[in-house]
């Protein structure tokens, strides 16, 4: 998810993302250390789209005040 994809979202349904893509990163990261993953770099593209997000929020609530 590119960055102004992720400005589009509004402020609920960013924070709905947040919840849902750390949970599947949670997810990954203890099927990784069951069984390798396919694509390990898949956990990296994860965090990254996290981080994308929280930016996303944490200016939304600087803004805000």
């Amino acid at each position: 998810m590119k960055i102004a994809e992720v400005r589009e979202l509004k402020t609920a349904e960013l924070l709905e993302r947040i919840a849902a893509e750390s949970t599947a990163l949670t997810q990954k990261e203890i099927n990784h250390s069951i069984s390798p993953l396919d694509n390990p770099s898949e956990i990296t593209k994860a965090r990254k789209n996290i981080a994308r997000l929280k930016t996303v929020a944490r200016e939304r609530e600087l803004n805000s005040k």
